[in-house]
């Protein structure tokens, strides 16, 4: 994978990431080592989100990893975080903005449209059948005489 490469899968990747709640700017340089090389940024800037192939010398922090840890992180196989507790990068500078990593990795949900609910069906109601009752005739009287 070049370092083009990188940077465009990492662009495609973030296009659908939400970050409209994000109320403040922070910017990360990832620099990647091995295959891919390079050196690119990711800037959130008042709910807006950046991806550019260059360094960013007031970034926040400073991110060291690999084309294909950062290509895992992207696909969800990991988070950000567990990614830097497992070694798989490493970050230095203001590590508080890294909690708005936390979803680097998740795109935003798709609206829902709501379900049109079919009609429902009146269920068929049967009258009870009427009871065939016969009239039980009374006795005839007797004529008395």
């Amino acid at each position: 994978m070049t370092y083009e490469e990188v940077v465009a899968k990492v662009k495609d990747a973030l296009k659908d990431v939400d970050v409209s709640n994000v109320n403040e700017h922070a910017a990360y340089q990832f620099n990647i080592s091995g295959e891919g090389e390079g050196a690119f940024y990711v800037e959130i800037d008042n709910g807006k989100l950046n991806v550019e192939p260059y360094e960013y010398f007031d970034r926040d922090i400073l991110v060291y990893t690999s084309a294909a840890d950062l290509m895992d992180i992207l696909d969800g196989k990991t988070d950000f975080v567990n990614a830097h507790l497992s070694g798989k990068i490493s970050a230095e500078g203001d590590l508080r903005k890294a909690e708005l990593l936390k979803d680097f990795g998740k795109k935003a949900p798709a609206k829902k449209t709501p379900a049109k609910k079919a009609p429902a069906k009146k269920a068929a109601t049967k009258k009870p059948a009427a009871k065939k009752t016969t009239a039980k005739k009374a006795p005839a009287k007797k004529a008395t005489k």
